[in-house]
């Protein structure tokens, strides 16, 4: 596990899966893990994606997992996008890595920072200014993205008032392990991870449910190659965001599958094998 430093003095921790022996890499696969977790809990993905000739990147976002900060809070609602942009410029400075085309795989929360992250390129083609974090990328890989909270009109209530009286309160996040897969043994690990926590504040909690509506808006203008997946029985975040946005998005440029039966973990789910084929399928076609 390597260390960067954030602007803010933060200690953020990443991890690298190259591949064995000395073939070539296809390119890098950027993951950026959801809510309440950590990059350790996507190993299993980073051998499927060295397998198929992939090296593969992560990093515990802050306050979560390895990396600094409190848990479940951000500072400001760019932070965990200027963060991003810090690990891809580490990337990009080492020779080993900076190979190929850099992919990002989002799940949940950090599908929605991945997402955003793309959704800042295109501030330049409707006359904007590109943000300072903004780092182009090759392509996106959504794994339920929290486009949608799924928050209560009362929620959103409490949000606009927690927000300014006390932005970096945290409190219980309120999603059920049980919520993430339908395998047993998934929600026991997750139960029993020590780097899982059940932190959010209002204000990581306010940055979610912008960005995702900054996203929708812009799903129209959507031009980066993009696989969109997600879980039509998710109850950790609602589905009917990644719907809007695979009704919106150009059907050229992001092909989507919602898989019907099952949870918010797609890749921690008892049918992966089909989440696991559908994602090799597009990285042949695409890359």
């Amino acid at each position: 596990m390597r260390t960067l430093r954030t602007d803010d003095g933060l200690p953020l921790h990443w991890r690298q899966w190259g591949l064995p022996g000395p073939q070539p890499a296809r390119g890098t696969v950027l993951i950026v893990h959801g809510l309440g977790e950590h990059i350790g809990r996507y190993e299993h993905v980073a051998a499927r994606l060295n397998s198929w000739g992939w090296q593969v990147v992560g990093h515990d976002q802050r306050g979560h997992g390895a990396s600094g900060g409190a848990r479940g809070d951000v500072a400001g609602p760019e932070r965990l996008l200027q963060d991003l942009a810090l690990v891809i410029d580490e990337l990009r400075a080492d020779a080993a890595l900076n190979k190929g085309p850099l992919l990002l795989l989002g799940h949940s929360m950090g599908g929605l920072v991945a997402a955003r992250f793309v959704a800042g390129g295109l501030c330049a083609s409707s006359g904007g200014v590109l943000p300072a974090w903004f780092r182009p990328v090759d392509g996106l890989v959504l794994s339920s993205p929290a486009l949608d909270a799924g928050m209560s009109g009362i929620q959103k209530v409490l949000l606009t008032v927690a927000l300014p009286l006390l932005p970096h309160l945290a409190v219980g996040n309120g999603l059920k392990p049980a919520w993430i897969s339908r395998d047993a043994a998934v929600v026991a690990a997750y139960e029993n991870d020590p780097l899982v926590h059940d932190r959010i504040t209002p204000a990581l909690a306010s940055m979610i449910a912008e960005g995702g509506a900054e996203v929708l808006d812009r799903a129209g203008q959507w031009l980066l190659p993009t696989l969109l997946m997600w879980a039509g029985s998710d109850h950790c975040v609602d589905p009917a965001g990644s719907e809007a946005f695979a009704a919106e998005a150009p059907a050229t440029v992001v092909q989507s599958q919602c898989f019907e039966r099952l949870f918010h973990e797609l890749f921690n789910e008892p049918e992966r094998e089909q989440v696991f084929a559908r994602l090799q399928a597009w990285l042949d076609d695409k890359f």
